[in-house]
């Protein structure tokens, strides 16, 4: 018998912060709002399912 083992719908993505240039990990389904470490900027809000990234998504991360 073959088990078959589901792939994850959600990712961790490295965010790169438009303001500072500073790069960040970020849950894809993000259920607060996540702010950049050095300046403070807004990276990913809530959207319910998934987050809506405010930065350049640089790498998703597996």
């Amino acid at each position: 018998m073959k088990v078959t083992i589901p792939t994850p719908r959600s990712r961790f993505l490295r965010v790169k912060c438009q303001k500072c240039g500073a790069v960040q990990i970020v849950f894809d389904r993000a259920a607060t709002v996540v702010k950049c470490l050095s300046c403070g900027e807004v990276l990913a809000e809530p959207r319910g399912g998934k987050a809506k990234i405010r930065g350049e998504v640089v790498e998703v991360l597996t």
